[in-house]
């Protein structure tokens, strides 16, 4: 076989060069970084709000009972009517009572007439003692029958004014203003007989009590949080309170703090407070459980960051950071910097302020937090970042409540 040419040799080298040259260039590229939007966190005050569960119940509430002895005739009232202060809601029968007046007025009537009759002897013995036409024995005993006469009398008076009372006990009225119960005892029963018989329930819940408890551990962490400056607590009375319904929806009034335990419960360990709520249109009925958002104060340099930019593993809550990276060659094990990359920052964040979470250790003024784009960030990956589009805002909404700790 014939040796190639010089020439045909020199081309098929190049041809071979060439084409290593376009292997080379068609070799993969890196992708570029994802695009993250970030927003800037900067120190701020937010609500100091516990979230806990309550129970409402009525600003007041009065037993109807049978004060007085006997038959019960009627009933006066609608079961589960508005009812006003001093209206009759049931009938006791009168009869046997005002027979007791009746005998009681007759012994007035007694005793005044023998008053009246001690009291002219006792006059009488007094113009004669002069004259020497009775004994100073007799004197006595004449005034003596007066004073006693007179007692009785006083005697007589106030037994028909307590069968006058208990006359007036026949009439049942309600002692306040709220919604009468079920009644609990039917007519023809025999009450108050020994004991004060319960007859109903008159509830005022114009007006009711939210109560909840806080725990030990919570009340002091707010102390120590306002002795070091961390935050400011409200007096009692200036403290708010909101409730959400079990169905999920805020109730439109707003209450105060109008108590709270100077002891703990040793039972749970928590302190019981309690606030007071408007409830015009009667929504709320007493023995409800409701959410209780209470505001007792005010957190300070704390961070309110989106609930979507918090992430949570098996150890802690964390952000992710865009910052400077490092990672390593698989290959060599070279550990290099990466200037702009996803960095996990471990937080603190134990309550929630509408739709924030408020974070009050890990992150520092002017951190940059990936919000948007979170999936596609790699802890320690380049990313471009460019500010958020339409971030959530991170303003707390006035009455705004944690979800509590988690």
């Amino acid at each position: 076989m014939k040796p190639l040419p010089l020439r045909s040799s020199l081309l098929a080298f190049g041809l071979a060069a060439a084409l290593a040259a376009c292997h080379k260039q068609e070799a993969p590229q890196q992708p570029p970084p994802p695009e993250v939007g970030v927003i800037t966190a900067q120190p701020q005050d937010a609500p100091l709000v516990q979230d806990q569960v309550g129970r409402l119940s009525a600003f007041r509430t009065a037993d109807v009972r049978a004060r007085v002895p006997g038959i019960l005739l009627h009933r006066l009232y609608e079961e589960g009517t508005d009812v006003k202060a001093g209206q009759k809601l049931f009938q006791i029968d009168p009869q046997p009572l005002k027979a007791e007046l009746d005998a009681q007025l007759a012994n007035l009537a007694s005793t005044r007439a023998s008053a009246v009759n001690a009291k002219a002897q006792a006059d009488r013995a007094r113009g004669l003692i002069g004259k020497n036409y009775v004994s100073r024995q007799d004197l006595d005993t004449a005034e003596a029958n007066e004073r006693t006469a007179s007692a009785a009398v006083k005697q007589a008076q106030a037994n028909a004014e307590s069968a006058r009372i208990n006359l007036g006990f026949t009439d049942v009225v309600s002692p306040i203003d709220g919604r009468a119960g079920q009644q609990q005892v039917t007519e023809g029963a025999l009450v108050g007989q020994g004991d004060t018989t319960l007859l109903t329930r008159v509830d005022q819940i114009d007006k009711l009590y939210v109560n909840f408890s806080v725990s030990v551990s919570d009340l002091d962490a707010m102390r120590r949080a306002a002795a070091e400056g961390a935050a400011t607590l409200s007096p009692t009375d200036k403290a708010t309170v909101r409730i959400q319904l079990p169905d999920g929806t805020a109730y439109d009034k707003e209450g105060v703090l109008d108590f709270s335990s100077a002891t703990v419960n040793p039972q749970t360990g928590t302190v019981n407070l309690r606030a007071m709520l408007d409830n015009p249109d009667q929504r709320l009925l007493p023995g409800q459980f409701v959410t209780v958002k209470a505001t007792l104060g005010d957190l300070h340099n704390v961070y309110l960051i989106p609930q979507a930019a918090v992430l949570r593993d098996a150890n802690d809550a964390y952000v992710m950071v865009v910052g400077e990276g490092h990672a390593k060659d698989p290959q060599t094990g070279a550990e290099t910097k990466v200037p702009s990359a996803a960095v996990r920052r471990p937080i603190k964040a134990d309550r929630l302020s509408g739709s924030n979470w408020v974070v009050t250790g890990g992150l520092k003024p002017g951190d940059q937090i990936i919000v948007q784009g979170l999936p596609k960030a790699r802890e320690n990956a380049p990313v471009k970042a460019s500010p958020a589009q339409a971030a959530p805002a991170v303003a707390a909404a006035p009455g705004a409540a944690p979800a509590g700790k988690q």
